[in-house]
């Protein structure tokens, strides 16, 4: 399993989609969705765990890995040249 992000590399990520969200909207928008999805999971933790919603428990430990699955995803993607990652690094 590949270690989990750190916030650098976030940072690193979300610049350079601040810097081309002109020549990949899209790209630039499902980053932010990943990342709102990656606040709400850990934001999600304290009240599901007091509240005892069991069932969010999961949703949020998937929302709080979002950012590394959607990383390793957009590497295979790449490696297999399905589509073409500038942001990342290797």
């Amino acid at each position: 399993m590949t270690p989990p992000l750190t916030l650098t590399e976030m940072q690193r990520i979300r610049n350079w989609h601040l810097e081309h969200r002109d020549g990949h909207p899209l790209e630039y928008q499902l980053w932010d969705a990943v990342l709102c999805f990656w606040l709400m999971g850990w934001v999600g933790w304290l009240p599901a765990f007091v509240l005892d919603v069991f069932w969010a428990w999961p949703l949020c430990l998937l929302a709080s890995v979002t950012p590394r699955l959607y990383v390793d995803w957009r590497r295979h993607a790449h490696r297999m040249q399905r589509l073409r990652c500038d942001w990342l690094s290797y």
